[in-house]
Protein backbone atom coordinates (compact mmCIF):
# COMPACT_ATOMS: atom_id res chain seq x y z
CA UNK A 1 0.00 0.00 0.00
CA UNK A 2 1.30 3.48 -0.89
CA UNK A 3 1.69 6.77 0.72
CA UNK A 4 1.51 10.18 0.08
CA UNK A 5 4.98 11.39 1.11
CA UNK A 6 7.31 13.79 -0.16
CA UNK A 7 9.88 13.01 -2.75
CA UNK A 8 13.03 14.71 -2.28
CA UNK A 9 14.53 14.42 -5.21
CA UNK A 10 11.63 16.01 -7.13
CA UNK A 11 10.62 18.32 -4.26
CA UNK A 12 6.99 17.60 -4.34
CA UNK A 13 4.54 14.66 -3.07
CA UNK A 14 3.91 11.79 -4.17
CA UNK A 15 2.28 8.18 -4.07
CA UNK A 16 5.40 6.20 -2.81
CA UNK A 17 5.24 2.67 -1.97
CA UNK A 18 7.40 1.20 1.03
CA UNK A 19 10.13 0.22 -1.21
CA UNK A 20 10.33 3.63 -2.75
CA UNK A 21 8.64 3.14 -5.98
CA UNK A 22 6.83 6.40 -6.75
CA UNK A 23 3.28 5.76 -8.14
CA UNK A 24 3.03 9.23 -9.82
CA UNK A 25 6.44 9.16 -11.13
CA UNK A 26 6.35 5.45 -12.39
CA UNK A 27 10.07 4.77 -11.34
CA UNK A 28 12.09 4.41 -8.19
CA UNK A 29 13.08 7.18 -5.46
CA UNK A 30 15.75 6.54 -3.51
CA UNK A 31 15.40 9.98 -1.49
CA UNK A 32 11.73 10.16 0.32
CA UNK A 33 10.20 10.64 3.17
CA UNK A 34 10.00 7.18 4.79
CA UNK A 35 9.42 7.97 8.43
CA UNK A 36 5.55 7.13 8.29
CA UNK A 37 6.84 3.85 7.05
CA UNK A 38 9.33 3.30 10.18
CA UNK A 39 7.00 4.65 12.41
CA UNK A 40 4.69 1.96 11.40
CA UNK A 41 7.39 -0.88 11.44
CA UNK A 42 8.46 0.49 14.62
CA UNK A 43 4.74 0.29 15.95
CA UNK A 44 4.64 -3.40 14.65
CA UNK A 45 7.98 -4.24 16.18
CA UNK A 46 6.72 -3.42 19.73
CA UNK A 47 2.88 -4.73 19.77
CA UNK A 48 5.06 -8.11 18.42
CA UNK A 49 6.86 -7.93 21.48
CA UNK A 50 4.57 -7.19 23.61
CA UNK A 51 2.64 -10.01 22.46
CA UNK A 52 5.94 -12.11 23.24
CA UNK A 53 5.83 -11.31 26.41
CA UNK A 54 2.85 -12.09 27.10
CA UNK A 55 2.55 -15.13 25.78
CA UNK A 56 5.64 -16.05 27.67
CA UNK A 57 3.89 -14.56 31.18
CA UNK A 58 1.12 -16.13 30.58
CA UNK A 59 2.51 -19.24 28.74
CA UNK A 60 4.57 -19.87 31.91
CA UNK A 61 1.46 -19.99 34.51
CA UNK A 62 -0.05 -23.21 32.42
CA UNK A 63 -2.26 -23.77 35.62
CA UNK A 64 -4.27 -20.85 34.82
CA UNK A 65 -3.92 -19.21 38.41
CA UNK A 66 -3.48 -15.66 38.97
CA UNK A 67 -1.43 -14.73 41.94
CA UNK A 68 -1.96 -11.26 43.14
Amino acid sequence: MSKWTMNYESGEFEEIDRDGFSWTRGEYTYNWDDSEYRREEKERRQQEEEHRRQVQWFGSNSDDSVIW
